[in-house]
């Protein structure tokens, strides 16, 4: 394996698909927050209970700041389409979608922004015309949330 900073590693690829298991069991939590009580119920528990384990943690490891610039202001909607994504997957999981309908479209759409990012070189980074590697990527995961969806409930 190749020893440069920008080759992926054992636990770049174990992290990622940590996070994925991580995702599809909030997803899942969620809706079933949403089947019980409300979808500003099922958005707003995961929220809060994320915003106190940080501030326990903050005030646990008492990090020194920084720098004294402010950051963006685009970077505070970060929450806000947080809580947009656990309502809306909240909502989509208890209907035909279920669980791997709406995690397969979350990811489609996830690569589709991220080729849209790097072409218009959103947040500071630097533009980048995706491959014929992205393309073909971004056929795979949309063919196959198509086949979850419209074939995956058949028996």
């Amino acid at each position: 394996m190749n020893d440069t900073p920008d080759a992926p590693r054992l636990y770049h690829f174990a992290a990622a698909f940590g996070a994925g298991g991580l995702l599809s069991l909030m997803v899942l939590f969620n809706g079933t927050l949403a089947a019980y009580g409300s979808l500003f119920f099922a958005s707003w528990v995961p929220h809060l209970t994320g915003s106190v384990a940080a501030l326990a943690l903050l005030i646990w490891l008492r990090p020194r700041r920084a720098a004294t610039v402010r950051p963006p202001l685009w970077t505070y909607l970060g929450g806000v389409s947080g809580a947009l994504t656990v309502m809306l997957t909240s909502a989509t999981m208890n209907t035909a979608l279920a669980l791997s309908g709406t995690i397969a479209l979350g990811l489609a759409g996830q690569v589709l922004f991220s080729l849209f990012a790097d072409i218009r070189g959103l947040f500071g980074l630097p533009q980048k015309m995706p491959g014929p590697r992205d393309y073909l990527s971004l056929a795979l995961i949309t063919s196959g949330s198509l086949i979850i969806i419209f074939f995956g409930g058949a028996s």
